[in-house]
Order: C-alpha cells, then sequence, then structure tokens
C-alpha cells in the first residue's frame, strides 16, 4: 500500500549510480498526488540531472506479470502510477560491481534510478499495475542491450512468485546466464585532431579500449553542424585535440577565417553538443591567450592576446567554459611526433648548422606524452572541473636554451648555438609574423593539487632525445 506523508529522501545501494528514492504522496479521500520527478530537488539531494527525453508506461493486467533482465544504453527513472511491483536490478557493466544484485518493492511512493548497463526487471504484485520510466535518450533499434536470464542461478534473485507460475515472454525465457553475458561496457569517449601531436600521444594513452573513439579533419568536420554526426548519449567525454596552430598563418585574410573556423566555430559547436548532452568536453588551449607580460601565468589572468591566433583560443577557451563538465587544459611549447623544435635542432646539429635561437622568449617545454597523461588523470579521478595548466616543471628557460640543452644532449657544442632576439630573428623575414608572448610559463599548482605530478622537463627532453635516437 502507498505510503503517504514521507520525506522526499535518497538511499545508495550495492549497486553503483543505483539509487532508491522515497517520493512524498500526499493523499485523502478522493485519491493522491506526488511529484515524480522534481529535478531540482532531487539534484540538491545528489540525483544526477537525467536528461529526460522520453516517458514510457508499461500496464500490466495480472499479477506475476514478469519482464527482464534488460541492461539498456541509457538511464532510466523507474516508478509505479498503480499498484506495486517487486523489482530486482544486477549490474551488468565491467567491473569489480559486475554480477551484484539488488532487490526492492515498489510502490507509487517509492523510485529507483537505474544507470545505463544496470540490468533492470520486475514482477507486478497486484492487478493493473502501470509501470512508468523516465529515460535520457530516445529508443532507437540499432541500442545494443545486454540481457541476463531471469533464473540465472549466480544472481539468484528470490522472486515473489515462482518463475514457473507466471508469464514470461520467450525472448526473457532465452536469455544467458551470468557467465556468459559479455559485460557492458562503459561510455564513449571521442577524440578530435587524433592525427596531430597530441592526438598521437593521446591514441598511445587509450590504445587497446574499445570505448575510445578517434576522429581527425578528414572524417568529422567540426563546423559543420554536429548534432547528429554522432548518438551522443552514447557518449561521455569529448576530448578536443583539434586545432589551428599556424600562428604566423594566421595573421593573412586566409589564415584568420581558418583560425576562426577551427579555433572558435568548431569548439561552439562541441560545447553545443556537449551541454546538450551532459558530455564531459576537454579543450586544449594555449600559452598564447595571455600577452605575456607576467613572468608565470595561473588559470585565473584575464586573457590578454596579442595576435589573431592568441584571439581565437582566447575565445575558443571562453566557450569551453560554458559547459557544465568541462576541462580547459592549458599548455605552452608542446612537443611530440612529428616536426617540431627539438627534433630541429637536433637535425641541425647533426647536420653540422649552427643556428640563431631567439633568447628573450621564455617558457617551459610540454611533452605530448606528459599532456596526454594530465588529461586522463583528470578525467580518471574525476578532478573538478574548471581551467587547468599543463606542462612540464623544472626550470624556466628560452628557447636559446633549449637549444643548446638539446646540442649538449645529442653530444654537440652548445656554444654553436647563437641567442638572438626576436626582434633581429625576424627582421628579414617575409610575410606577416604573429606576435609572440614574452613569458609563457604557466603556474602548475592547481594541477599538482589534483593529484598530477608534471615530469621536469629537462629529464623528459633527455629522455625524447634517447627514443627519437633509436
Amino acid at each position: 500500500m502507498t505510503e503517504f506523508g514521507k520525506d522526499l529522501t535518497v538511499t545508495e545501494t550495492p549497486i553503483p549510480g543505483l539509487l532508491v528514492i522515497e517520493l512524498p504522496v500526499h493523499g485523502d479521500s478522493r485519491g493522491w498526488f506526488k511529484e515524480n520527478w522534481q529535478r531540482e530537488k532531487l539534484r540538491a539531494l545528489g540525483v544526477p540531472d537525467l536528461g529526460v527525453v522520453q516517458n514510457n508506461i508499461s500496464f500490466n493486467d495480472a499479477v506475476g506479470t514478469t519482464r527482464g533482465i534488460h541492461a539498456e544504453p541509457w538511464d532510466k527513472f523507474v516508478s509505479v502510477a498503480h499498484g506495486r511491483i517487486f523489482g530486482a536490478w544486477v549490474d551488468l557493466r565491467a567491473g569489480d560491481s559486475f554480477g551484484t544484485v539488488f532487490t526492492v518493492e515498489l510502490d507509487a511512493s517509492r523510485a529507483v534510478l537505474v544507470p545505463r548497463g544496470v540490468g533492470n526487471s520486475y514482477q507486478t504484485l497486484e492487478p493493473d499495475t502501470a509501470y512508468t520510466y523516465l529515460v535520457n535518450d530516445h529508443w532507437s533499434p540499432d541500442a545494443a542491450y545486454t540481457f541476463l536470464n531471469l533464473r540465472d542461478e549466480t544472481a539468484a534473485i528470490d522472486w515473489p512468485i515462482s518463475l514457473d507460475d507466471v508469464e514470461i515472454s520467450e525472448k526473457d525465457q532465452a536469455h544467458p546466464r551470468l557467465a556468459d553475458v559479455t559485460p557492458f561496457g562503459p561510455r564513449k569517449v571521442l577524440v578530435t585532431g587524433a592525427n596531430g601531436q597530441l592526438g598521437q600521444a593521446l591514441r598511445t594513452l587509450f590504445a587497446g579500449l574499445d570505448h575510445v573513439e578517434f576522429t581527425d579533419v578528414d572524417e568529422l568536420d567540426l563546423t559543420a553542424d554536429l548534432s547528429r554526426a554522432r548518438p551522443w548519449r552514447q557518449y561521455d567525454t569529448i576530448i578536443n585535440a583539434a586545432a589551428y596552430t599556424a600562428v604566423d598563418q594566421a595573421e593573412t585574410a586566409e589564415g584568420r577565417v581558418a583560425s576562426w573556423r577551427v579555433n572558435v566555430e568548431a569548439v561552439a559547436n562541441l560545447a553545443r553538443v556537449a551541454t546538450a548532452h551532459q558530455l564531459t568536453l576537454v579543450h586544449v588551449s594555449s600559452d598564447y591567450v595571455f600577452d605575456g607580460s607576467r613572468e608565470v601565468h595561473t588559470e585565473d589572468e584575464s586573457f590578454s592576446p596579442l595576435g589573431v591566433y592568441g584571439q581565437t583560443k582566447a575565445a575558443g577557451d571562453a566557450l569551453a567554459a560554458t559547459v557544465p563538465r568541462h576541462y580547459v587544459v592549458r599548455t605552452s611549447w608542446v612537443i611530440g611526433e612529428g616536426s617540431n623544435f627539438v627534433r630541429t635542432m637536433a637535425s641541425l646539429a647533426e647536420r653540422g648548422i649552427d643556428p640563431s635561437v631567439v633568447d628573450d622568449q621564455h617558457g617551459r617545454l610540454t611533452f605530448t606524452s606528459d599532456l596526454a597523461a594530465g588529461i586522463g588523470h583528470l578525467l580518471d579521478t574525476g578532478a573538478p572541473y574548471g581551467t587547468y595548466n599543463l606542462s612540464n616543471d623544472g626550470t624556466v628557460q628560452s628557447w636559446a636554451d633549449i637549444a643548446k640543452r638539446v646540442y649538449e644532449l645529442t653530444g654537440h657544442d652548445p656554444a654553436r648555438v647563437t641567442p638572438v632576439s626576436t626582434a633581429d630573428y625576424y627582421a628579414t623575414a617575409e610575410g606577416p609574423i604573429a606576435p609572440r608572448p614574452t613569458h609563457s610559463a604557466l603556474d602548475l599548482t592547481k594541477v599538482t593539487a589534483a593529484g598530477f605530478v608534471p615530469r621536469d622537463a629537462d629529464e623528459a627532453l633527455r629522455n625524447y632525445l634517447a627514443d627519437t635516437a633509436q
């Protein structure tokens, strides 16, 4: 019988994310009323915002009607409008809780939030039972389900009415036992810009994980409408490693347009999708959002970009920060696979060329393996959302200092590197030259407090050169 007058409360269960919600029901001789789903009150009690897109009702004539066990690729809020059920849930997600069982009776005054991948089933205890559920994705014939047999001996659900005495569909009768169930996988992660320097490092970090997808500009146009580009409710995170990084070319008429499209329009599209579908957006930013007037930049410093590239990155940061679940990861002086400053200096040293290198720009290198690892750490630990500086640690150096160190580590005389000012270096350059920040070093206090300790830049440089020499 429905219990009237109790408080709205939420109770955790042995299945992670499966919550029991006690609902206040108000009634008199005429009937009763309840708020079945009240977003703000439930959020205040720790229930995640479901983002409901569909409401389904299953009417059951007879006592003992039994349905399940079905794990679906969406979250659902299960309640009863009329009657009473015995509900049984089995965690079919990959992980330590796989196979965990929870049961409880539901009437109009009790509901259950069922996470994606948890097997859902019920048995009616009264005639004319109306079983309702809110879901946060539209039903699709292409949706992937995971099933468990109602009679599974491992789950050993203690059904109030023997399964021998109830009506069960042929499909439900044919579902596998727990030992034969392939665990339900996690929501997907999409990495954009997957062929760039950071993208390649992310490929290495996530190697072997089937739920991580990689895409590049040839496969997914981020400047187009992305609303139907993917079944977004099946995703948890987008890592945006795509960027227009030709800082000098961005000062040209064509480059200015391209830079704004990739660094701003594309980010706006990703932010729109992430917000609409409650995804986490990881967006990679740059020291170029600052003018370099401060020797070390903190996360809360106001934007002060000098050139077009920096302006577009600042605009992209502002857009990404509108997403409720976001990490803006600000970095500098990136070194990874392919052409980069360290490889160029090592090649010049080997070929007997004595370069002139600027000595009035100061910062720290960021190796993409460390940048990728830092991003992975923020996601894995569920660090508070927001902006994080992320580079390698250690002594702040000029480009000339780093060039000398590359020459030294590769067995060449560092005196072959001639320090010059930025103005002198570009004095004879043809075409537009973007202004560079004088100081690019990033304060790493916040990311360190989040539990990620960046490697020393010189140690990372030594290892990088050793690896590339093999």
